[in-house]
């Protein structure tokens, strides 16, 4: 039996030293070029808690093809650093106008707009910087860097928020999945291939931690719009319960989960990588029942 609470809290372990490095003296976001008000404004975005589930997805993928979540750990630090500031953007006032995130106020909230807008740019360029010190063989690297300039560009979470908050009109079910493919479930089939890929994967291989990320990406987010809708501050977005009952979404959800567990299932064993890989099957069922 796993114990997949400390499996995964192992990985959030190695994550959040990681980011206690990045304002170090020596670390990649402190320094005499970067003005210290900025750096303390990164240091809030990026501190504020939060279930680390995209840099655990890399670690863990990683891990479950070669045994060793090691070599995605750059990775996987440059994808929480780039989910941060999405965050940090999409909470503007020009966006959602959120002021509170986990309990806390917000970045532009607590530091002011334009410190919120630098401090996101900052963390998304920091975000490559971070994924160029992979300890991978150069190839690997060219590959991750494809996979997380798709993610983060106009294909990808940028396209996504756009189709969001810069379209009007009535919802379809082809701007609803655009919106959840692009805007949520991008980052998430990219942690996943990225750690394959840092793990040495092969491209069949990591084509399926893609397809499983893709489907529990779009879950993830079909779940999340279920646990807003009693928000009334969050009754004009876009939401699958605009074209779906509640008991067809769940459906779909669980669908697709399903569908992401044939993916992974039906990868070859690697002995040293088992434990992982059952976490990322045990992920990808208990988020349908999470309620945060």
């Amino acid at each position: 039996m796993h114990d997949f609470v400390e499996i995964a809290g192992a990985f959030r372990t190695q994550i959040e030293e990681a980011v206690t490095d990045l304002f170090t003296p020596a670390g990649l976001l402190t320094g005499d070029e970067i003005p210290a008000p900025l750096a303390e404004v990164m240091r809030y975005a990026l501190r504020t808690p939060g279930k680390r589930l995209r840099p655990v997805l890399c670690l863990a993928a990683c891990a479950a093809v070669s045994g060793d979540a090691a070599p995605a750990l750059p990775a996987a630090l440059a994808i929480e650093t780039l989910h941060n500031y999405t965050l940090v953007h999409d909470d503007l006032p020009c966006m959602d106008n959120d002021l509170l995130r986990r309990g806390q106020p917000t970045v532009h909230a607590k530091f002011g707009y334009p410190e919120a807008v630098l401090a996101g740019d900052a963390l998304q360029a920091a975000a490559f910087q971070l994924l160029l010190r992979s300890p991978v063989p150069a190839q690997r690297i060219c590959e991750i860097a494809d996979v997380f300039a798709r993610a983060a560009g106009p294909a990808g979470v940028v396209g996504g928020q756009w189709e969001d908050c810069c379209v009007s009109g009535a919802v379809s079910q082809q701007r609803l999945a655009y919106v959840h493919r692009h805007k949520t479930g991008d980052l998430i089939q990219a942690a996943l291939t990225m750690g394959a890929i840092a793990g040495g994967a092969a491209p069949p291989v990591s084509a399926a931690f893609s397809r499983f990320g893709y489907a529990l990406g779009t879950a993830f987010q079909i779940i999340d719009d279920l646990l807003d809708a009693d928000d009334p501050a969050k009754a004009d977005e876009l939401s699958v319960l605009r074209l779906h009952t509640r008991e067809d979404a769940i459906a779909l959800a669980q669908k697709l989960t399903q569908q992401a567990l044939r993916d992974l299932e039906a990868l070859p064993p690697v002995a040293a990588g088992e434990q992982a890989r059952a976490l990322l099957c045990h992920l990808a069922s208990d988020q349908l029942t999470r309620t945060c």
